[in-house]
C-alpha cells in the first residue's frame, strides 16, 4: 500500500479523518511513512506534526483518540482518507467535534 502513495517533497501526504458512522469530516492532518505504519500497526491514528517535527498519536494527551475503522487512498495516491471512531466525539484542538466549523457564505449571481 505504501508504494502506491505519492508523498510531497517533505515526505508527507494529506490525511482526512472522517467519522465512519455519519460521514462528518473531522479534521485534516499530515502523515508520513512512519505515521502510516504506526496507524496500521496499532489501529489508532498517528500523524506527523509539521510544527513540532515529530510523530503524534491523536488523543494521547486529551484522550480523544481516533480508532481507525477503514483507510483509503484516492485515485492519484496523493491523499489518504481515514474513517474513524472519534473517541469523546472531539477531533479539533479547540474542543469542537470537527475542525470545519467556519462557514463561508456563498452568494450566487443569477444572470
Amino acid at each position: 500500500m505504501l508504494n502506491n502513495l505519492q508523498f510531497n517533497d517533505q515526505g508527507l501526504i494529506p490525511a482526512i479523518a472522517q467519522d465512519y458512522r455519519d460521514g462528518t469530516v473531522l479534521m485534516m492532518a499530515w502523515m508520513n511513512r512512519e505515521s502510516i505504519e504506526k496507524t496500521l500497526a496499532t489501529g489508532e491514528a498517528h500523524y506527523w506534526s509539521r510544527s513540532r517535527s515529530q510523530l503524534w498519536h491523536k488523543g494521547a494527551t486529551s484522550g480523544h483518540i481516533q480508532k481507525v475503522q477503514e483507510l483509503f487512498y484516492d485515485c492519484d495516491g496523493d491523499t489518504i482518507l481515514l474513517k474513524v471512531e472519534q473517541v469523546g466525539d472531539i477531533a479539533c484542538h479547540t474542543g469542537a467535534r470537527s475542525c470545519f466549523f467556519n462557514a463561508v457564505p456563498i452568494s450566487v449571481t443569477k444572470f
